[in-house]
């Protein structure tokens, strides 16, 4: 396998030696993407494609750290009513989609009515957007009461009906009306971004294997799993170089002082190949076939012995970003599952036993080499509400109080086999959801031998990462372990993974208390400040007691980039960066 892959792209990448010589940046992705539909998919690996491909309203400062959003298809910052209830958002002129077929051969101008129309699909039932209890949450006037006349009336969603919380006022302002105060709406206007309609319905169900967009490059080759190639668009608006570090960031005003005034993208094509396993994505690395990678957990103390980049590295000239995450990891419990789910005393008992059992600084020091630290919530570092210096029973280990647990609660071996039974004697089998990679299975070890540490049976459901999240979706595995990285600065959307109405999308684990989804409004509703931190605190609280999800590691990430990569920067909040580098092929070996 590793030798048909690293002799895979001497084929697909190869150049006419008549051709102008490119600058192609080559990454790799250790997960395969989704789909490009960025209503359809809320996978990181397809939603790092899809925000090179698509537009946005506003985006995030490639140098300003923590972050500064400014205007990307909008001309300026949106103009904000007092009550921060209405929105209204002027668009830059000139702005064109990629030429697809479905344009007819004209060129096609991005309009407010795009955006409109591209908000509105994430209320079509028939999409089924794991993003759309997120945007109720957003509550613009009218849209899921349009939503539900089209569900009660059984007929298809109506694109054309306006609706009051959102209109383009004319062909190139757009405004939004919110039932509620949203101080922190700029974060949503982030992360809109535009389709054209006659390019959904041109392709209908296949949408997401066509993305037209207006950003800064087009898919042009795609072999699902495996490969994608994405070149510079043509139609791409005059957008230069530009940027505000902070003051005393020396290396980034070097960056300004380089680049200011280039015009953008300055690569003309990225190649993206999918290379899940750990061993072949780093010798690929080392012999140059990649620019920019994460450093493999199993390859850590190779490239960083006692946390610095190995001398044979930095004598190449190889540069390490290194950063603590905004991110969590995580494994949720199906609160729909017979065995795992449900709000008793004895199912929580099972839980937060598991979760006692959980040995997380092993799992940091073992299998992560040392490269994450224990998380005691969900709330992502950077991110509003995280605080270094707070604890919860979330990161306890203690099998001891997890044996005494389940003794108390009638999960005790019955017939003599050495394993606990369920209180009505059935057996208990942890069905544990997981993927066939080397690094998985060393996961996998560790969590076998903390179950076998308390006497429950542990089985595994093995199956590729993209298969595993469409049967999470629709509530088919009991316990399944992954991540998730914050997509705005602030927490609110790490508490939404917990809300009743978002099961089934961002809620993986099924959980619906009232208590907590009232905790969830006021976090999502309060202005920053003590008030909200208190409902964030109760809401931490309550996940901890109910235990829908164990929180286990803030990951510590090791990016290196080769010498002939000249301005990256690891984004934090935001995932598109392609168009903000160059490459510099005299420092590329020959």
């Amino acid at each position: 396998m590793g030798v048909a892959w690293m002799a895979a792209p001497a084929l697909v990448f190869a150049q006419s030696a008549a051709a102008p010589p490119q600058k192609v940046l080559r990454i790799p992705f250790v997960a395969a993407e989704t789909g490009f539909d960025y209503a359809q998919v809320s996978d990181l690996y397809s939603n790092i494609a899809i925000s090179h491909i698509f537009d946005s309203l506003y985006d995030y400062d490639h140098l300003a750290r923590p972050f500064k959003i400014k205007p990307a298809t909008a001309v300026a910052m949106p103009e904000v009513s007092a009550d921060f209830r209405t929105y209204t958002v002027r668009l830059k002129p000139g702005t064109y989609f990629a030429d697809d077929p479905a344009f007819k051969g004209q060129k096609r101008e991005l309009v407010a009515a795009d955006y409109v129309y591209s908000i509105k699909r994430y209320f079509d039932p028939k999409i089924k957007s794991p993003h759309y209890s997120g945007m109720v949450d957003e509550g613009i006037v009218g849209l899921d009461e349009h939503r539900q006349a089209a569900i009660k009336a059984k007929k298809p969603f109506d694109y054309d009906r306006e609706v009051e919380g959102l209109r383009a006022l004319d062909r190139y302002t757009l405004q939004f009306k919110l039932a509620e105060p949203r101080p922190r709406f700029i974060y949503a206007l982030a992360g809109f971004v535009a389709m054209a309609r006659e390019v959904a319905e041109a392709y209908g169900d296949a949408i997401g294997e066509h993305p037209v967009g207006t950003g800064p490059f087009r898919l042009t080759q795609w072999r699902r799993s495996s490969l994608m190639v994405f070149e510079r668009n043509p139609n791409y608006r005059e957008e230069y170089y530009n940027a505000e570090p902070n003051a005393d960031d020396v290396a980034g005003q070097a960056l300004l002082a380089r680049f200011k005034g280039r015009r953008l993208p300055m690569v003309d094509r990225v190649e993206v190949s999918v290379v899940d396993e750990s061993q072949p994505r780093w010798l690929a690395f080392l012999n140059n076939e990649f620019d920019v990678a994460a450093v493999p957990l199993e390859f850590t103390n190779v490239a960083l012995p006692q946390g610095k980049l190995a001398p044979n590295l930095a004598k190449r000239g190889i540069q390490l970003r290194r950063r603590l995450g905004s991110d969590v990891t995580f494994y949720y419990f199906n609160m729909d599952d017979p065995v795992v789910g449900g709000y008793t005393p004895q199912k929580v008992a099972l839980r937060r036993a598991i979760s006692l059992a959980t040995n997380v600084e092993q799992e940091v020091t073992r299998v992560r080499r040392g490269q994450a630290i224990p998380a005691q919530s969900g709330v992502a570092p950077d991110t509003y509400g995280y605080d270094p210096t707070f604890k919860t029973e979330n990161s306890e280990f203690s099998p001891a109080k997890a044996k005494a647990l389940l003794d108390l609660n009638g999960y005790v071996d019955r017939d003599g086999d050495g394993w606990r039974d369920q209180p009505d004697g059935q057996p208990l089998v942890i069905k544990y959801a997981t993927q066939p990679d080397p690094i998985s299975r060393q996961f996998d070890e560790l969590w076998k031998k903390n179950m076998d540490a308390i006497n429950v049976r542990l089985s595994f459901d093995i199956g590729k990462w993209p298969d595993q999240l469409k049967r999470a979706r629709a509530g088919q595995l009991m316990v399944w372990a992954l991540g998730s990285s914050s997509s705005s600065p602030d927490s609110s959307g790490g508490f939404e993974r917990s809300y009743g109405p978002s099961a089934g999308a961002g809620n993986l684990a099924r959980f619906k208390l009232k208590a907590y989804d009232d905790v969830y409004r006021r976090i999502d509703s309060l202005p920053d400040g003590p008030e909200r931190l208190a409902a964030m605190r109760e809401g931490n609280r309550l996940l901890v007691a109910y235990m829908p999800y164990k929180f286990n590691v803030h990951r510590i990430i090791n990016q290196l980039v080769q010498p002939w990569v000249i301005g990256y920067r690891a984004p934090i909040f935001w995932n598109n960066y392609w168009h903000m580098v160059d490459i510099d092929d005299t420092l590329r070996p020959r």
